[in-house]
């Protein structure tokens, strides 16, 4: 469904974020993105879903294609129209408009009446907490809460792609659990496609069929969750089954280990 080749992204036509990056989001799968802060996990999700103009930036070499069409230059709004809904980092809710009214936002872009409907009502039926607090204030909502609005406003736009950033990110651990298991089944009755960044490796591999792993703006590494779930680089990182003590970087890692073989 998406495929970014040897994509390089620029800021203020300086600062090089992503180096060559290049990546597959299969048809009906889930798909993380892990790594650190700044590795460009963000900045990928803002290259699909036209958000970089915002903030100065633009995709200066390498293709992003959805369904086969090149989408590097086109508006926010031309890429929600062929069907990718990012769910930004911190939510960013409307906090001044009911719930109601942000889930009828996230539908301003649909004509059909008649599906606008069904799919308010389901994603009531995925988020009931929504569904009892439907004329409250969204500024109100805990964290989760807000989070799961923001996800059902992306599936007011009937999005074939959902960019997800930071789901879990100032969320209690316990909704954090049920959100991520909404996400799943959202993922398999809708056959939504979604494209999940996430530090939490191990809820992310709860979910997730594919999985890549970012340094400094380009991958580090791929492969399936089982494959990953195995790496023993990726078990000390990011899944704290390191034998060590002291906590290092994945890039002193792979770096040590290189160091290793030559030796």
């Amino acid at each position: 469904m998406l495929t970014i080749s040897n994509a390089e992204v620029i800021y203020n036509r300086v600062i090089l974020v992503l180096k060559g990056l290049s990546l597959h989001v299969p048809e009906g799968k889930i798909v993380a993105l892990l790594g650190a802060n700044g590795a460009g996990k963000s900045t990928t999700l803002k290259a699909i879903s036209g958000l970089l103009k915002s903030e100065e930036g633009e995709v200066s070499s390498g293709s992003i294609l959805f369904m086969g069409d090149c989408i590097n230059n086109l508006d926010p709004e031309e890429i929600v129209r062929k069907g990718i809904f990012q769910v930004m980092e911190g939510r960013r809710v409307f906090e001044d408009l009911t719930i109601e009214e942000n889930l009828v936002v996230g539908g301003h872009t649909r004509k059909d009446s008649a599906g606008f409907k069904r799919d308010k009502d389901l994603v009531y039926d995925y988020f009931p907490r929504l569904r009892e607090r439907r004329n409250q204030l969204s500024g109100f909502l805990s964290g989760g809460e807000q989070q799961m609005l923001a996800i059902g406003r992306a599936l007011m736009a009937r999005p074939k792609l959902m960019l997800l950033d930071e789901p879990s990110l100032g969320i209690a651990p316990l909704l954090v659990q049920e959100i991520f298991q909404l996400i799943k089944k959202i993922n398999s009755e809708e056959k939504t496609t979604i494209l999940l960044v996430e530090q939490n490796a191990n809820i992310a591999f709860s979910i997730c069929d594919y999985a890549y792993i970012m340094e400094g703006g380009r991958v580090a590494m791929s492969g399936t969750v089982e494959q990953m779930k195995s790496n023993d680089d990726v078990k000390e990182f990011y899944l704290g089954m390191g034998e060590g003590k002291e906590k290092k970087s994945y890039r002193e890692i792979k770096s040590y280990k290189r160091r290793k073989r030559w030796l």
